[in-house]
């Protein structure tokens, strides 16, 4: 288990700078002058000079990456030129939003998911069962803002019950940052669960057919025994696979909850950083979003092996 954790370690180490180098690339040729975007169509040849110079965007390419690299160790990311504040600083800011965000819709999804897809997978092709997959096909099928918006008219315009948008920092209100969360986590959350939902499913019904719970139910156990000590763990493979995909396509796409509710995370930031060529800023977000899903991948590996050892001799 020990050598197995630690290869997946070098892999995760080596990806992450593959990856940064990428990032790095990428941005680099996209179109546009920083120091010009920053300095305005008008600005002297003297003042683009100077800005460049502090940008440190006259230094050849693989001195900027060299340079970014060694501060990405130090956990130095740069400074925003929009914001004029180290971009780490801005990151953490905007993770205090995007991560509750992410978890607090996964965990519901998982609440919501595995009893109705272990349910219906016990009442196949009955009322029951085809009810819920038809509440997860339309589940499914729903774009998260048309989503996000019915929940706004609903909760916050016609009852008043939520607040409508925005965010209340969690060391000013903590209940108030909930409150600003739990409209966006439900959107996110319910539509999460639809697949979730029918993954369970389909994954409880072929353990449901294997002898060893044909065998269980014969010795006599417990019902409730069999679905969840038998069927769900068993079914864990298929399921932490579809979990380890959602939580990253959440944590790179929340851009459009966090639009919808005026959220401050760190998808929108992204947006505005990409609109104003802040360089530094970019890179910083893109490099978390993929490290965090890179990391995700590492640990959906690990559990792999802890739910099935034969994994590891693969």
């Amino acid at each position: 288990m020990i050598g197995y954790i630690a290869r997946k370690l070098i892999e995760l180490f080596l990806t992450l700078l593959v990856v940064s180098l990428i990032i790095f690339v990428v941005i680099r040729i996209i179109p546009g002058d920083p120091a010009q975007i920053i300095l305005g169509v008008n600005a002297d040849p003297e003042s683009l000079g100077l800005l460049r110079h502090k940008l440190g965007l006259d230094k050849p390419l693989s001195v900027q990456y060299g340079n970014w690299l060694a501060g990405l160790f130090r956990f130095d990311f740069g400074e925003s030129v929009s914001y004029h504040r180290p971009v780490s600083m801005l990151i953490l800011s905007r993770l205090s939003v995007t991560l509750p965000l992410t978890f607090f819709a996964v965990f519901l999804a998982l609440f919501l998911a595995l009893p109705l897809g272990i349910f219906a997978a016990t009442r196949r092709n009955k009322g029951a069962d085809l009810g819920v997959i038809a509440l997860s096909q339309i589940g499914m099928s729903i774009p998260a803002f048309w989503l996000g918006i019915l929940m706004l008219m609903l909760f916050s315009v016609k009852f008043n019950l939520l607040p409508a948008g925005g965010f209340t920092e969690w060391a000013v209100n903590p209940l108030g940052a909930i409150k600003s969360l739990i409209l966006p986590v439900l959107t996110l959350g319910l539509i999460q669960s639809a697949a979730l939902t029918r993954m369970t499913r389909a994954s409880a019904l072929d353990v449901l057919t294997a002898n060893y719970i044909r065998m269980a139910r014969s010795k006599g156990l417990d019902e409730r025994m069999v679905l969840f000590k038998h069927v769900l763990s068993n079914s864990l493979v298929s399921i932490v696979t579809l979990v380890g995909l959602q939580v990253g396509q959440m944590l790179a796409g929340a851009v459009v909850i966090e639009t919808v509710f005026h959220l401050p995370g760190l998808g929108r930031m992204l947006i505005l950083a990409v609109q104003q060529r802040d360089l530094q800023l970019v890179q910083g977000i893109v490099l978390v979003l993929v490290g965090a899903i890179i990391i995700i991948n590492f640990l959906v590996d690990v559990t792999y092996s802890a739910l099935d050892p034969r994994i590891r001799l693969g």
